[in-house]
């Protein structure tokens, strides 16, 4: 039997603190956890532990109740290239240092 994956320290906390913007989101929106969950087509019992950071719940879950809320571009931006400086850095470091045109290919004399 697999053991079961035990998320790092770091990443509980991530999660924590999502659940709990995620919860500040729904509060200042005025929305009751019944009609987010409905909008967002799970249960209530699922909306309090994603609003708790549950590590066991599916991304797609946290992404359906960042829709709903209107926050599914912050979740989309997450590892876009434009934030990730570590593979800016990679990626501009194997450039190559001299760019040269291909050479025309040779015409043959057979006339």
């Amino acid at each position: 039997m697999p053991t079961p994956h035990r998320p790092s320290v770091a990443v509980r906390r991530a999660l924590r603190k999502l659940g709990a913007d995620i919860r500040d989101a729904r509060r200042r929106r005025k929305l009751p956890m019944a009609i987010l969950a409905e909008r967002a087509f799970t249960s209530r019992a699922t909306l309090q532990k994603i609003e708790a950071g549950d590590t066991g719940v599916s991304i797609g879950l946290y992404g359906a109740v960042l829709l709903s809320l209107g926050l599914l571009d912050g979740l989309a931006m997450a590892a876009d290239i434009s934030v990730d400086t570590v593979g800016q850095t990679l990626s501009s470091q194997d450039l190559p240092q001299r760019v040269r045109l291909p050479r025309a290919p040779m015409a043959s004399s057979n006339g």
